[in-house]
């Protein structure tokens, strides 16, 4: 019960942060803007809550454990025949697939591959950095695999562009 505590104050926290901040901004928008946002919103927090999860309540104790740094040698556990790599993998790669689709969805018309590549980059980076933070390892290899997942999702932006965007201009129109 203490457990999931932490996590429904990290909720509470997202929720908020929505509610009180973004939402009012992306209505004004319109509802594309809305909805694209807002299931970038939900997106990142759900790689938020994979990750790094619970943040807040994890905070004070964060210095308390050996930082771990990141391992630098690329797909080392399939070399020495480590736990479920090809899970890890998968689970890497699909986690990123909505980064690549949404993200050229929330920077409109000028959504260009290199950026949402370079975008997905960092994210994935920022979070291998931080995960040892919170008592969690960090891998060469989840980076790489997260960024096969945005390029990927970038490919079904690029293939479903036409019926996103007319979804879109529907919204728009209402």
């Amino acid at each position: 019960m203490k457990y999931l505590i932490k996590y429904f104050i990290d909720f509470i926290v997202l929720v908020c942060l929505y509610a009180f901040v973004f939402f009012r901004k992306w209505r004004a928008q319109g509802r594309d803007r809305l909805l694209v946002n807002t299931l970038m919103y939900a997106y990142l927090s759900l790689v938020l809550y994979f990750t790094m999860m619970p943040v807040i309540a994890s905070i004070p104790f964060m210095l308390n454990h050996p930082y771990e740094p990141m391992n630098l040698v690329p797909f080392i556990d399939v070399s020495l025949g480590r736990g479920d790599f090809f899970r890890q993998v998968f689970l890497n790669i699909i986690m990123t697939l909505p980064f690549g689709f949404l993200f050229p969805l929330t920077r409109g018309k000028r959504a260009k591959f290199g950026i949402t590549v370079f975008f997905c980059f960092l994210m994935s980076l920022g979070i291998e950095l931080l995960q040892p933070f919170f008592d969690r390892n960090s891998d060469i290899t989840d980076l790489i695999t997260n960024v096969i997942g945005g390029v990927l999702g970038y490919g079904l932006y690029v293939i479903f562009k036409p019926i996103t965007f007319w979804v879109l201009k529907c919204l728009k129109g209402r």
